[in-house]
């Protein structure tokens, strides 16, 4: 029964997994919770990961990275630095999971090479 359940909804584990980090986002000091909420937030829109599983894991780290810096009271700068948005890309860039366009680049590439073989004469 899990299996056909999880074959419409996901893994449960994995939604397991996401409902504990979200807990841990939130159980955060502030402004450490609020700066991984932000990020988070913009990670779901920029990084266009549909893998669930590379989904899973970037958002443990994301977790892990800020648990770390509350408990080592960094400055929030000191980890995003002077662009929070080159920090976020950067970081969702080192996740390598399939992406929603990836489908749309293989598309692409494969109308660009039929183009050049019909156009030959």
């Amino acid at each position: 029964m899990a299996n056909w359940i999880e074959a419409l909804t996901g893994s449960l584990e994995q939604k397991k997994r996401y409902r504990q980090y979200q807990a841990r986002i939130e159980a955060l000091p502030e402004p450490y919770s609020a700066a991984a909420r932000a990020l988070q937030r913009y990670l779901m829109y920029y990084g266009g990961v549909i893998d669930g599983e590379t989904l899973i894991t970037m958002t443990g780290d994301l977790v892990d990275l800020w648990e770390r810096a509350a408990s080592d009271m960094t400055p929030m700068r000191a980890i995003v630095g002077d662009d929070p948005v080159g920090f976020a890309e950067n970081f969702a860039d080192a996740y390598s999971g399939r992406q929603w366009i990836d489908k749309e680049r293989a598309r692409l590439v494969t109308a660009i090479d039929e183009a050049e073989r019909t156009g030959r004469a």
